[in-house]
């Protein structure tokens, strides 16, 4: 998967709180196991209106915003179902990035496994964040994971924590056969020295 290492964008601001995993992609675009129509479906009832025009009002149509990378959530964002698919939504957009106070732990974990860095920051600030992205025409957000800092658009620095093998997993881009492979070695050693002590197990395959 792609390497997150630092990201300089757009940031579209999504306060609501509470935002499931069937807002994010409704289930009628889940029938399918691989990528292939996730963007038609991802944010599909709100980010439509029922004659199937854009709604003006979903912030991601708005011209501000249509090129954003980065996401500014409210808190428990992708809650709901354990969905995949609203993880390969948000990427296929070009979202890189989410920030917020809390996100929903499967969902969390679906973000890492596929390159979208959730940053986790304190209520407060994400509060500032969204008021600034707002009331302001700079609409830019620089995030470096290298540092673990945000940087607002009217420059304020802002620190984050992250688990180390999360992190180490975006820097280098690996999903989890690449993290895996890391160990081939240790893999194909212990295979060896576990056949040497079963012999037999060998003979049978």
């Amino acid at each position: 998967m792609d390497k997150f290492i630092q990201l300089t964008a757009a940031a579209a601001p999504m306060p609501t709180a509470n935002i499931d995993t069937d807002v994010i992609m409704p289930k009628a675009f889940l029938k399918r196991i691989d990528k292939d129509g996730v963007l038609e479906g991802l944010f599909h009832d709100v980010r439509l209106n029922p004659d199937g025009t854009e709604n003006p009002d979903f912030v991601l149509n708005q011209t501000q915003y249509r090129q954003a990378e980065i996401i500014v959530t409210g808190p428990n964002f992708g809650c709901g179902s354990s969905r995949e698919h609203a993880v390969w939504g948000l990427r296929k957009r070009g979202i890189r990035a989410l920030i917020g106070s809390s996100f929903a732990g499967i969902f969390f974990d679906n973000c890492a496994n596929n390159g979208l860095l959730c940053v986790v920051l304190p209520q407060a600030q994400v509060d500032e964040l969204l008021r600034v992205l707002e009331n302001s025409d700079n609409k830019t957000v620089s995030i470096d994971l290298v540092h673990q800092t945000v940087t607002t658009p009217g420059g304020k620095n802002l620190s984050f924590e992250i688990e180390p093998l999360r992190k180490d997993k975006l820097l280098n881009g690996l999903d989890a056969a690449a993290e895996t492979l890391r160990r081939e070695n240790e893999i194909e050693a212990f295979e060896k020295q576990y056949y040497s002590s079963f012999p037999w197990l060998a003979e049978s395959e």
